[in-house]
């Protein structure tokens, strides 16, 4: 697969600013991260699960297993992004490799065989004066436009338990739509477990424009307090 060039994205430079991960838009202004603004306005629910979790396993655990997971999914990021830029490569000999290489294969395999076109990844997307951030891409899904992201789990997960997921692609989404005038209404999750279980999430129809309303809300939370 080659990336079809239709639109000009410009790089925008990153920095912390209060322990936050800000963007530095073209036009000089500076704005919070997609991500950051989902960290800072999780549900006290998602709060209380999150740490639920890390009492569970004890916090050392904890951090080996995320710091483990955040590896491997670099890699398998990786190995996807060279195979959507018409390069793939055959896995190294370390663990972390030869971890993330079946799993990359599961996704191209049963994911982006569905991808008709695509037209970038690792793509610095940003709304002027709100937000910004990088999605792993996007391109025609299927016959439509769509925003998608690869993403790694230790096991699979259950459709209620990845709102964020979500919320990300329905804030890419957005951004997309007004810098570069398109018209954006899918997004879609291509998932696989350390196991190489393979999972689908494709958003669209009522409930694309459920998790956009629900980004705007939380676009509007953070700012509130921030």
């Amino acid at each position: 697969m080659l990336i079809q060039n239709h639109f000009n994205y410009t790089k925008i430079n990153r920095e912390t600013i209060n322990g936050k991960r800000h963007y530095c838009l073209p036009d000089g202004s500076k704005v919070a991260s997609v991500t950051t603004i989902l960290d800072k306005t999780k549900s006290e629910e998602s709060k209380a699960a999150l740490q639920a979790w890390r009492n569970r396993v004890g916090h050392a655990k904890a951090q080996e297993i995320t710091t483990e997971a955040a590896g491997t999914g670099t890699v398998m990021h990786k190995m996807l992004e060279e195979y959507c830029l018409g390069k793939p490569k055959l896995p190294g000999t370390n663990v972390v490799q030869q971890t993330a290489y079946p799993m990359a294969q599961q996704i191209i395999q049963n994911g982006l065989v569905h991808l008709d076109e695509c037209w970038g990844v690792e793509i610095p997307i940003y709304f002027p004066g709100l937000y910004a951030g990088t999605t792993d891409g996007a391109g025609v899904w299927k016959k439509e436009p769509a925003i998608f992201d690869f993403k790694q789990t230790n096991k699979p997960k259950k459709r209620e338990y990845i709102d964020d997921y979500f919320c990300q692609l329905a804030a890419y989404a957005a951004a997309h739509n007004e810098v570069h005038g398109t018209k954006i209404k899918t997004g879609v999750i291509l998932m696989c477990s350390r196991a190489c279980e393979y999972q689908e999430f494709v958003l669209e129809g009522a409930e694309f424009q459920k998790y956009t309303d629900e980004w705007w809300n939380r676009v509007e939370a953070y700012y509130k307090n921030n």
